[in-house]
């Protein structure tokens, strides 16, 4: 291959995209964590931050900037390499989720389609799976690594949380599957922008992914990893200034990418009511899409943020209960309605 063969342009244009991508990842974490507290401010009856800027809203920066500057502190008695091995997984995990996630159609520039998707691989929702698989082992990994019991003590409750709800969010993604025929979100999307919504197919397995998506994130009411009441703080115990940022940081990127996989899968993604009837410029149907999609994410962030000030947190004992007991059969009894509909609408 010589060095003129090379689609110089789909480079440009994938690393392009592949920036404004991991920017807007975490531009948005950044701003959840004031959104998040102007959420409970507003439920609580209180103003929120209103120091740093207008409304506050230099308070990320500010935050930033403290963990950025605050004393590195690695425990003489833990795993170095690990210790750092493991928010560094956490944090990378979080970034490679997006990659599949289809924020927009195709933009035309210079004659030439520009899809707003980075990789559009034919099996998305299983690159996923496998991805959001290996964040446990980031909290895993720096629980263990710490030498500290209370660490190890909650990711060892982090990881048989996030491996039980995996299984009901599975067979949950399963019964949308056999609907929709494709493992690609692209495809998911597009079947939604020509008919209806497959929260309207799948409202149980709607509800269930959601759920699901909670204890993933290790949101309220399932933020049982870091419950300061016996755990002193979580696996992210021994950890200061920008690592503990990274594990922060990787719990809002995440809350980000599960809204805007929950809206892409059950809520049209980036479709719209009457896209293809308003008679406008498809470049300018793709930028309305891509904020129609941003808007649905938005309002799942709010929801996961109203539900964590409004929910108290389970017991361990009711967390496993509800998974094991209660979501996973729901899951399992929406897979086989699934199917036999399917089968019933076929003959």
């Amino acid at each position: 291959m010589t060095l003129l063969s090379i689609d110089w342009f789909f480079i440009i244009e994938k690393v392009l995209l592949i920036s404004v991508v991991l920017v807007l990842s975490l531009v948005v974490a950044m701003y959840s964590t004031w959104g998040e507290r102007k959420v409970a401010a507003w439920i609580q009856d209180r103003l929120g931050p209103n120091r740093a800027g207008p409304m506050g809203l230099l308070q990320p920066l500010a935050d930033g900037g403290k963990l950025f500057f605050k004393e590195e502190i690695i425990p003489t008695n833990s795993s170095r390499f690990l210790f750092i091995l493991g928010p560094s997984i956490a944090m990378m995990v979080a970034c490679m989720t997006s990659a599949v996630i289809p924020w927009g159609d195709t933009l035309v520039i210079a004659g030439r389609p520009v899809s707003l998707q980075i990789a559009d691989v034919n099996i998305g929702i299983l690159f996923i799976f496998g991805v959001v698989s290996m964040g446990v082992y980031g909290i895993m990994i720096g629980g263990w690594a710490s030498n500290n019991k209370f660490s190890l003590l909650a990711s060892v409750r982090a990881a048989s949380q996030i491996i039980s709800y995996e299984l009901p969010m599975g067979l949950a993604l399963i019964a949308l599957l056999m609907l929709t025929g494709s493992l690609s979100l692209k495809d998911i999307v597009e079947q939604q922008r020509h008919s209806l919504w497959n929260v309207c197919y799948q409202p149980l397995g709607f509800f269930i992914f959601l759920v699901c998506a909670f204890a993933e994130c290790n949101r309220a009411p399932f933020d049982l990893p870091e419950a300061e009441n016996e755990l002193n703080g979580g696996y992210h115990l021994e950890y200061s200034s920008m690592k503990l940022g990274f594990f922060l940081f990787a719990e809002y990127i995440n809350m980000f990418i599960s809204s805007a996989l929950i809206a892409t899968m059950y809520f049209g993604g980036y479709a719209f009511p009457y896209m293809d009837s308003l008679g406008l410029d498809p470049n300018v149907v793709t930028i309305l899409g891509f904020v129609a999609l941003f808007i649905k994410t938005l309002c799942f962030i709010f929801f996961f943020m109203w539900v964590r000030w409004t929910v108290p947190r389970f017991r361990y004992d009711q967390l496993m209960r509800l998974g094991w007991k209660v979501m996973i059969p729901l899951a399992l009894a929406n897979m086989l309605i699934t199917g036999a509909l399917i089968l019933a609408r076929q003959h």
